[in-house]
């Protein structure tokens, strides 16, 4: 039996199952800067902002460069 015909028990996650074994439930909602329709694996607080896959990076800090 080579490496790669082992299974997934050594591949990692597959892109379709969350990290402990199932699938993510995910939430709708709907984006605090364009109003678009989305859906969060988190379920989203109504004091809290959203934002869609597209406004998402205007709102995150810039990242340092690490080396």
């Amino acid at each position: 039996m080579a490496f790669n015909d082992r299974g997934n028990s050594f591949r990692g996650r597959d892109s379709n199952r969350g990290g402990f074994g199932g699938p993510k439930e995910m939430h709708n909602a709907t984006c605090s800067d364009c109003g678009a329709e989305t859906q969060v694996p988190f379920r989203p607080d109504p004091d809290r902002p959203v934002y869609c896959r597209e406004c998402l990076p205007n709102h995150r800090k810039p990242r340092e460069n690490r080396y």
